[in-house]
C-alpha cells in the first residue's frame, strides 16, 4: 500500500515534513510513505493556463493517482492553510470530474509552534479535500509548540498525540483498503 505523503511547508527544517516522516515509520508492515516534494515548483493556479498543466502539477496528480491514500501536514499560517498548499489543492481539483483526488481516502494532520497545534489549518485542509471529493479522515490532532513537541524522529513526545497519529493512520489505511475492495 502506497501512501503519499504531502507536507505543506517548504522549509528545509519544517517541523511538518520532520512529523510527516515520524508517521511514515510507524505504518505497518506492507504500508510507505512516499514523498512528494515538488510542491515549491507548482506555479500560482491561473485558469487561463490549466489547459496547458505544469509539470509539477502532472508531477503531483500522477503521485496522487499512484497512491491508495494521501497524507497531508501542514503548519498554520494565520489561522489557515499555507498558500502553497492550497494553491497546490487547487490545481489538483480541476477538472472537477478527473481529479485524481476523487474518492481518495485521505488525512490530515499537523504541528506548529503556536499553541494551537495547527487545528485551524488542518480543519481547513480536511474541508478542501472533502470539497474535491476526497474521503477525509475526520480527526482532529493538535501538536503544539513543535519545537518542544516533536522527539528527534519526528514524533510527537506526547503518548496522547502519538496514540492519535496512529488511529489516524489506521483508519487511513482501513479506508484505502476498503477502496481497493470495491475497485
Amino acid at each position: 500500500m502506497r501512501i503519499l505523503g504531502i507536507s505543506g511547508s517548504l522549509r528545509r527544517e519544517s517541523h511538518n515534513t520532520r512529523l510527516l516522516r515520524g508517521a511514515g515509520s510507524l505504518l505497518p508492515d506492507g504500508a510507505e510513505l512516499e514523498m512528494f516534494d515538488q510542491l515549491g515548483a507548482i506555479p500560482p493556479f491561473n485558469e487561463d493556463e490549466e489547459q496547458q498543466t505544469p509539470p509539477a502539477v502532472a508531477a503531483l496528480n500522477a503521485a496522487i493517482a499512484g497512491a491508495d491514500a494521501v497524507l497531508v501536514a501542514t503548519p498554520e499560517y494565520n489561522a489557515s492553510i499555507p498558500g502553497v498548499l492550497k494553491n497546490a489543492l487547487d490545481w489538483v481539483s480541476r477538472p472537477v470530474q478527473s481529479t485524481p483526488l476523487l474518492g481518495k481516502p485521505a488525512a490530515v494532520i499537523g504541528a506548529s509552534t503556536s499553541l494551537f497545534g495547527a487545528v485551524w489549518a488542518q480543519a481547513e485542509t480536511r474541508k478542501v479535500l472533502s470539497t474535491i471529493g476526497a474521503r477525509v479522515v475526520d480527526r482532529e490532532i493538535p501538536i503544539p509548540q513543535a519545537e518542544e513537541a516533536l522527539g528527534p524522529d519526528g514524533l510527537p513526545l506526547d503518548d496522547d498525540a502519538r496514540e492519535l497519529i496512529e488511529a489516524t493512520l489506521t483508519e487511513l489505511i482501513e479506508l484505502a483498503q476498503r477502496e481497493r475492495a470495491t475497485a
